[in-house]
């Protein structure tokens, strides 16, 4: 028996070092994943909720004038005055261009005394008539010439207004296709204006969500140019499809405002349905390198969670992995913390 209790006495030390050494492992480990020197931070929280958002498809379109013009001539002769320049505004009424016609003032004088001669004819019919010195029939025939040559007459005079052009409406001048000296004609365009008061967005809306626009419905469009974002309501939709392009024609009547202006490129934003997402603040998401992370609220402390991240969605933004619903995490103060540092609510 005294032999053996040396053996033990030896192999005795060996057991107590390891549980020693295994003792010391266990501590480093527990300071590493709780690090007692960092301090407290105060910080706000919010529970992650799974909540509904609009599925949007974005349609491309133009910014259009709602009233806009191409002044043409209604009859043919040399423009000898165009009084306006691009970007110019002209009131409705005013006059944009003067032609010289003098054959259509000939045909006017050649009409008025055609007319009068024509007058003076029926008037002395009129009177043999009564008399009964000439037929019912050639006083009507007098009667018709008359009138025929009063209505000539009128057409003239008509063609003599066609000379001076003026503006339909209140506008702006946008385009300019001739100028002083050139040969008018009907047909041929002169100027174009446009009303700046009241744009809209034209779009071509592709039939698969054709159905999802109503007219008078609010829409939301971007404008390149125009910063935040707009509201239109939906004026004008085609009742059939385009065969080449199997598209509908939408407008979208648009609410002016600085910066907006007619041949800007847009994207309406058309709701195609809903569909159910995790979001938190976009506050609550820290960028550190190529990493997107949040900190979840663990037992008073902070715990490094790396996530997918979405779409923004108004001031949150989407998470597509990484969370859970009900999970708890820092809103406010969150890039300042550290992973496991312990927290406090504000």
């Amino acid at each position: 028996m005294n032999r053996s209790i040396p053996g033990a006495v030896a192999f005795l030390p060996t057991v107590v070092l390891t549980i020693a050494l295994a003792g010391c492992g266990s501590k480093h480990e527990s300071e590493k994943e709780n690090p007692p020197h960092l301090p407290a931070v105060s910080v706000r929280m919010q529970t992650v909720q799974s909540r509904p958002h609009a599925i949007i498809d974005e349609v491309v379109g133009t910014v259009r004038a709602k009233r806009q013009a191409t002044i043409e001539a209604r009859v043919s002769g040399q423009i000898v005055k165009l009084p306006v320049v691009l970007g110019q505004r002209v009131n409705a009424g005013e006059r944009v261009a003067r032609l010289e016609a003098a054959e259509i003032h000939a045909r006017l004088e050649q009409a008025e005394a055609a007319s009068e001669h024509a007058e003076r004819d029926w008037k002395r019919a009129s009177a043999l008539f009564e008399q009964q010195a000439v037929t019912r029939a050639e006083y009507e025939a007098a009667e018709s010439r008359n009138r025929v040559a009063k209505g000539v007459v009128a057409e003239a005079k008509a063609m003599v207004s066609y000379v001076q052009i003026a503006a339909p409406f209140d506008g702006i001048v946008t385009k300019k296709w001739a100028d002083v000296g050139d040969f008018a004609s009907p047909g041929k365009p002169l100027i174009a204006i446009e009303d700046p008061s009241v744009l809209q967005l034209e779009a071509d809306v592709p039939q698969a969500i054709a159905s999802h626009v109503q007219r008078e419905a609010h829409l939301r469009a971007h404008v390149d140019g125009v910063s935040g974002e707009l509201t239109g309501i939906v004026s004008e939709i085609g009742p059939a499809a385009d065969p080449v392009t199997r598209t509908f024609p939408v407008k979208v009547d648009l609410v002016a405002q600085p910066g907006l202006s007619s041949g800007q490129f847009g994207r309406l934003l058309l709701p195609v349905g809903e569909s159910h997402s995790l979001r938190v603040p976009v506050s609550a998401v820290v960028l550190r390198g190529q990493l997107e992370m949040v900190f979840i609220v663990v037992n008073e402390h902070a715990q490094m969670q790396l996530v997918e991240t979405g779409k923004h969605i108004g001031y949150e933004m989407e998470i597509l992995s990484g969370l859970h619903a009900s999970d708890v995490v820092a809103v406010e103060g969150a890039a300042q913390l550290t992973d496991g540092q312990p927290v406090v609510e504000k």
